[in-house]
């Protein structure tokens, strides 16, 4: 049992449900889909977002993704040995009514795996939070724990595969397991939302996969800066993801991060 670097808590590592973790949506009795079929029924059966956050962040149904989250949460990166990770799946994070809507690609091994919130603690994350509180879409531009205050104006950012994959690279069979879950995350949220964007080519296709009834002969294609708007009004944007890669690389730099989200809240009208 390691104490949570804000509140001081102690947890085991990952952390079991109903223990009190910041912004834990779960409790002891939530139900744990064991299965892709568990994973399909649970997710078209939740009433409430919370309730689809809490049995998202227990889901056991993808044996590989457990098995090496949960190694991760107990070998740790020596940086981070002193702390107690998550170790969990990792729900949707920000707005239940948001007008506009970021999808990534999977929680980091060291960042959301280690801390539960989505985008926190790596450095994709510190671009990514930085860029929305430049345009006033969060509370404070840094995302350090589930326990640090932050807020968000609007937005909601959620994930199409919810573990840590190894190498950062879920199989085609764990993408179809996790999909249930994004796809009633986006039919809950869906009424308010006039903005989607996309963080890379991956998440542009499962944002289209979500938009599908509205996507009328070739499919668009992603670059940054793509838009597509929807017959229903919506607006698909694409955006190079935030990754330490392309970062250090200037295929993405801060100003085009700023370009994406100023353009995007200004559409959604936030």
């Amino acid at each position: 049992m390691l104490p949570h670097p804000r509140t001081g808590r102690r947890f085991a590592s990952p952390v079991p449900p109903g223990t009190r973790w910041p912004g834990d949506p779960a409790t002891a009795v939530t139900p744990v889909a064991g299965d892709a079929a568990e994973v399909e029924r649970l997710a078209a059966e939740a009433a409430r977002l919370r309730d689809l956050d809490a049995e998202v962040s227990v889901c056991r149904a993808c044996p590989r993704l457990v098995a090496w989250r949960e190694e991760v949460a107990l070998v740790k990166r020596r940086s981070f040995a002193d702390q107690p990770y998550w170790g969990r799946p990792v729900p949707g994070w920000g707005s239940a009514r948001p007008r506009l809507f970021i999808v990534g690609l999977a929680p980091a091994a060291h960042g959301a795996n280690r801390t539960g919130r989505m985008f926190t603690g790596d450095r994709s994350g510190d671009q990514l939070f930085a860029a929305l509180h430049r345009a006033g879409l969060v509370n404070q531009p840094l995302s350090v724990d589930a326990g640090d205050g932050l807020r968000a104006n609007r937005i909601r950012i959620s994930a199409p595969v919810r573990c840590a994959p190894p190498d950062n690279a879920p199989t085609p069979a764990e993408r179809d397991t996790c999909a249930p879950w994004l796809r009633a995350e986006w039919t809950m949220v869906a009424p308010d939302v006039r903005v989607i964007v996309a963080l890379g080519g991956f998440a542009w296709n499962v944002a289209l996969g979500l938009l599908a009834d509205q996507i009328v002969g070739r499919r668009p294609k992603f670059g940054h800066g793509a838009v597509v708007t929807l017959p229903s009004g919506q607006q698909l944007l694409g955006c190079f993801h935030p990754s330490q890669q392309n970062m250090f690389t200037g295929r993405l730099t801060p100003a085009m991060l700023d370009e994406i989200f100023a353009d995007a809240r200004r559409r959604a009208g936030i």
